[in-house]
Formats: C-alpha cells, sequence, structure tokens
C-alpha cells in the first residue's frame, strides 16, 4: 500500500519510512501538500529497472512482426490550401 508522508514527517521519522518502504511497498513523500518523491525498497528498484526490455525486441517477438505492411507511398494530388 503506497503512503503519504509529509516531507517534515519524513525527515523525523527515517527509519520508519524505510522499513515501510521495504515491508508495504513505495512511500511518496511532499512538499507543502505536492508530491515531489517515492521512496522505494531496492528490491522494487531493481525489478523496475531490469523489467524493461529493449523496444526493438518488444517489437520481434508481437504476434504482428510477421504481416506484411504496405509502405508505398500515396500518390493522390496535394490537396488545396484550406483558408480561414
Amino acid at each position: 500500500m503506497i503512503s503519504s508522508w509529509q516531507l517534515q514527517e519524513a525527515k523525523n521519522k527515517l527509519s520508519q519510512l524505510v522499513d515501510e518502504a521495504v515491508k508495504s511497498g513505495p512511500q511518496i513523500i511532499t512538499r507543502r501538500g505536492v508530491e515531489v518523491v517515492i521512496v522505494l525498497s531496492v528490491e522494487e528498484y531493481r525489478q523496475l529497472k531490469t523489467s524493461k526490455e529493449k523496444l526493438s525486441d518488444f517489437f520481434r517477438q508481437s504476434p504482428l512482426a510477421e504481416i506484411e505492411l504496405d509502405l508505398t507511398r500515396d500518390k493522390s494530388p496535394v490537396r488545396d490550401e484550406f483558408v480561414l
């Protein structure tokens, strides 16, 4: 569960904030009511960093990868200019 902490409270209870991030998941820190930072456990951070695959690999693995596309250019005449 994501919890929200005011900056001053986060500073005063840093150990508790870290424990909650490890135990319960990301913790949001706000400054003057605006969300500014998220504290994550190292494990969650690593999952986020390593779960990304290359975009080119994603497209290669797509079921649509084998479909032939018509990439010929449309040779229709250019439209008239539209005047407002």
